[in-house]
């Protein structure tokens, strides 16, 4: 009876051990939704902005790895590509990559003039009139974004620009 009774207990104990482990470990459809969003719920790869003026980049995701470059731009664009805990993994307009801490990012969306003198149009055209010329490098924010166009505030200028001519937008995202 003494044996009976040890052997149903453990039967009973592994398929409880069972039931635990299989309810822990997601399905191949839960899985595949986990790739698509980090710890925090959000999306990744997603663009975000740098909140502070003053911004460590990091080598590895805490305050004891190295600081590799330093951010001194507020509201510059950057992808966050990876997460873990309060640290998120960014890549900005070069192709750097590197750690920061997600205090040091802010969610308002912006974009990067690139290569060259841009002309802003009042509307989503290339024939539309010029409201401003934006330099390289000018930062500013994104409104909204359609088709090829996005309209941007550059200090308080707003304008259409095309995918093409800025960064921090995904290809064939939609904002509105």
């Amino acid at each position: 009876m003494g044996d009976t009774r040890v052997t149903v207990i453990r039967r009973s104990f592994a398929l409880v051990l069972f039931l635990v482990l299989a309810a822990a470990v997601p399905s191949g459809a839960s899985r595949a939704a986990d790739a698509e969003q980090g710890e925090s719920g959000l999306p990744v790869p997603r663009f975000v902005s740098l909140r502070a003026n003053e911004v460590n980049l990091r080598a590895g995701p805490g305050v004891r790895y190295p600081i590799e470059w330093v951010y001194q731009r507020r509201l510059m664009p950057v992808e966050v590509i990876e997460e873990f805990e309060t640290w998120r993994k960014i890549r900005d307009w070069q192709g750097t990559e590197g750690w920061v801490n997600k205090a040091m990012l802010s969610g308002q969306r912006t974009i990067l003039v690139l290569e060259e003198v841009r002309t802003l149009r009042r509307d989503a055209s290339a024939e539309a009139p010029a409201v401003a010329r934006a330099e390289p490098g000018v930062v500013a924010r994104l409104l909204k974004c359609n088709g090829d166009w996005c309209k941007v505030d550059a200090a308080g200028y707003e304008g259409w620009l095309t995918r093409g001519e800025i960064w921090g937008v995904k290809p064939g995202e939609t904002i509105k």
